[in-house]
């Protein structure tokens, strides 16, 4: 690359969606819905988290543990400095904010360091009676540990919360975050992950449920040779709003990214959206990232937005790119299955399986791949209705 223009590109203006950063929810003005960071979500469905008045709590939002006999649990009730609690973050929107001020008690789990968990962890999020509320977790692997961590949201709920991952030097870290609330229930969520170096975290997204789901997963990272997968599954039926916004901060040398997310969606109303944003700043030459997004429109009525968004500020680079499609069936996949004397009906099923197949296949908990592809199985019997 010529000097002048690898002078330019690292003089270039880092983009200012993701710049505003405070604890305090004053610092950020109530959406209208113009904004870009708001402008696919429908703010008259968020039951007032996004305004001045959030909701009072109505009933509880329980929070339960099952953790494996490595990792050290324990709830806060009152933020102190030892916890680490709110270190590796600061809130990013008016909702995250909201819910780091708002929060009663936090969980926090911590994985020794080289310790190896036994078996996954499971928290378990559950809503009853239209409960409002908000929640914190932080998971602190520490150097050289390993751990697989569940996040189970289910029930009837208002609720916002912020999930802080810190993976310390050279620990692995996987995330299966399940979003299966009830129909009527409104999640706004982020997840901050932070990377040291020689760090690893899968971080998996299955979102089911919920009236109005907002997950927003972002990646930073604090040492060299970092590495995140972020993988993610949706389904959305009639009237469903699923949102799911990543940031991923290349800002260390020699670090790599990848995304992919998988979504359907029918019924009239059901609206998928998915935002990418990626970016390799001056400093992270040695960056290897790509993602991508693709969604099966299975009837009419729906709305997909997919944006995939790439800012590069150095040339110095192992690779960076990215995807996004959006469509029905294709014909001839049928076609072949149909030839071979396959009913439409099971033709279509086994299309669908295959298109969620592998990301399934990559879920860490057999368990959970069986609750997801069983919860699957049920959205194609309703689509099929």
């Amino acid at each position: 690359m010529p000097a002048g223009l690898q002078g330019a590109i690292e003089s270039a203006p880092v983009t200012r969606l993701h710049e505003r950063q405070s604890y305090d929810p004053a610092d950020f003005a109530v959406p209208a819905g113009r904004e870009e960071q708001w402008r696919f979500t429908p703010l008259r469905r968020l039951r007032g988290l996004h305004t001045d008045s959030p909701p009072l709590p109505a009933g509880k939002v329980t929070v339960e543990t099952d953790a494996a006999p490595e990792v050290d649990t324990f709830v806060l009730t009152e933020r102190s400095e030892l916890t680490g609690l709110g270190k590796s973050f600061v809130p990013s929107d008016r909702v995250s904010a909201q819910a780091w001020q708002s929060f009663s008690e936090a969980t926090v789990l911590t994985v020794p360091a080289e310790a190896d968990a036994s078996r996954p962890t499971v928290v378990t999020v559950t809503g009853s009676g239209g409960a409002s509320g908000y929640g914190h977790l932080l998971v602190q692997a520490e150097p050289y540990s390993r751990a697989v961590v569940v996040l189970d949201y289910s029930g009837s709920a208002t609720y916002a919360d912020n999930v802080e991952l810190v993976v310390g030097d050279g620990a692995s870290l996987s995330v299966v975050s399940l979003q299966d609330w009830a129909g009527d229930a409104v999640h706004v969520s982020h997840h901050y992950v932070t990377l040291g170096r020689d760090a690893r975290v899968r971080h998996t997204a299955v979102t089911l449920g919920g009236d109005v789901v907002r997950l927003s997963p972002s990646v930073r990272y604090e040492g060299p040779g970092g590495d995140a997968e972020l993988t993610g599954l949706y389904f959305a039926d009639a009237g469903q709003h699923l949102e799911h916004r990543l940031f991923v901060d290349h800002d260390m040398p020699n670090c790599r990214s990848r995304v992919a997310y998988k979504g359907a969606l029918q019924g009239t109303g059901a609206h998928a959206v998915w935002i990418g944003d990626v970016l390799i700043r001056a400093d992270a030459t040695g960056t290897d990232t790509y993602e991508y997004n693709r969604n099966l429109v299975l009837t009419d009525g729906t709305r997909v937005d997919s944006v995939p968004n790439l800012e590069i500020l150095t040339g110095e680079i192992v690779g960076a790119g990215h995807a996004s499609a959006s469509g029905r069936l294709e014909d001839h996949h049928l076609f072949y299955l149909m030839a071979r004397g396959i009913p439409y009906a099971q033709a279509r099923r086994l299309v669908i399986r295959g298109f969620f197949g592998q990301l399934i296949g990559t879920i860490e908990v057999p368990e959970l791949r069986d609750r997801v592809a069983e919860a699957v199985e049920v959205e194609l019997e309703r689509s099929l209705r």
